[in-house]
């Protein structure tokens, strides 16, 4: 099976240095070196695109840019790019996320995925007027995630639930294809909810064998309810010409946290309920010291940033090699990034993806020659032109 690999749309802006936010803490100065407009935000995805990635990831939370807008504007301006809209489901009546949802499909000749993020900090959630615990977040998000896929089925739907009503819901219009449904959480409520109702199960990008027993888990659980599901992990990365220059970027972006501002934000972070950011927290315990967890992977990131902390690091072999022995795991898709967005996803398009496709792991979605001829330029503009 080929290898999918998706991008990341920087929807809190985008800097030459790691830009913060997520899970409570705020976006860091670095956010308005490239604000988040859409003519940025295209540029990428349109580089995205040619390299041949397969799809792009944008974030939710108070944080960031709405994703369902932003990307609905950014895909005006490419062409085949799938994008992974992250929502949460407190938010909106499921009814008429399946609706938003077929329309998205019609309107972008069926390239939306949806990334189901239940919510992981209250006191955020109550900022939008949600004030269920989080173990009642993941129950509604399965009774939404249920009603959801039925309407998508064509069906008339009558559900009475714990947290969700609805009488004669239906869809006028279905949406075709229907969404693949990405969905990550590491506690035991957000596993029953994964094996049940995700297509693609999401893992932070923790070690090899935190990753195995994630995978076993949720397969194990999705067996038990007669399904089986895809496997994606989501990583930064620093790839280049040789393992040298790409850990003197990586110290060159370590050398620039502020350690009052890292602290504040390992202080924030550490009253996150999150257990998948917890366990964030663990690979690095707020230390600048041994932050090379495993061979090429690198907890310097979730020093100033919720969410994805891990970076691979390394050359281009050495990162396809990391690749390569999650894939030996169970991985098939790929979420990945780097700053700044735009520039690293040509050095790893042009440098990683290629090794990749020599040793069949992976094709080009768009056009399976492409990277055999010369790279199409990609202008750059001024940050935050649109």
């Amino acid at each position: 099976m080929s290898l999918t690999f998706h991008w990341f749309l920087p929807t809190n802006g985008d800097s030459r240095h790691v830009v913060g936010g997520g899970h409570g803490t705020p976006v860091t100065s670095a956010g308005g070196d490239r604000p988040p407009s859409v003519g940025y935000l295209s540029q990428i995805a349109r580089a995205a695109e040619h390299l041949g990635f397969a799809g792009a990831l944008t974030p939710t939370g108070a944080w960031c840019e709405d994703a369902w807008l932003t990307t609905a504007m950014v895909s005006q301006h490419t062409e085949r790019l799938k994008f992974l809209v992250a929502f949460r489901p407190g938010f909106l009546s499921p009814t008429f996320a399946a609706q938003m949802a077929s329309t998205y499909q019609r309107q972008t000749g069926g390239r939306l995925m949806l990334n189901v993020v239940t919510g992981g900090e209250s006191q955020e959630q109550r900022g939008y007027g949600d004030f269920l615990d989080k173990d009642a977040r993941y129950a509604r998000t399965g009774e939404f995630l249920g009603i959801v896929r039925d309407l998508w089925d064509g069906k008339t739907v009558d559900h009475t639930g714990e947290h969700l009503h609805v009488e004669g819901a239906k869809l006028a219009r279905f949406p075709d294809p229907i969404p693949q449904v990405y969905f990550g959480g590491s506690s035991p409520a957000a596993g029953r909810v994964a094996a049940r109702h995700s297509d693609v199960y999401l893992t932070w990008g923790e070690p090899p064998a935190q990753v195995a027993k994630k995978i076993a888990w949720i397969r194990s659980l999705a067996a038990e309810q007669g399904r089986t599901i895809r496997f994606g992990i989501r990583l930064h990365v620093i790839t280049r010409d040789t393992a040298e220059q790409a850990w003197a970027e990586a110290r060159r972006l370590l050398d620039g946290f502020d350690p009052e501002t890292v602290r504040s934000i390992q202080n924030g972070l550490g009253r996150s309920e999150s257990e998948g950011q917890q366990r964030m927290l663990a690979l690095h315990g707020g230390s600048l010291d041994n932050l090379e967890i495993y061979p090429n992977l690198w907890a310097g990131v979730g020093l100033v940033r919720g969410g994805a902390g891990t970076a691979l690091v390394g050359s281009h072999a050495e990162v396809a090699e990391r690749i390569a022995e999650y894939h030996r795991l169970g991985i098939d898709e790929f979420i990945l990034s780097g700053y700044p967005h735009l520039e690293e996803a040509y050095w790893f398009g042009e440098g990683v993806l290629p090794l990749l496709r020599k040793q069949d792991l992976w094709s080009h979605p768009f056009q399976p020659a492409a990277l055999e001829q010369p790279t199409a330029q990609v202008p750059f503009a001024a940050a935050g032109s649109s």
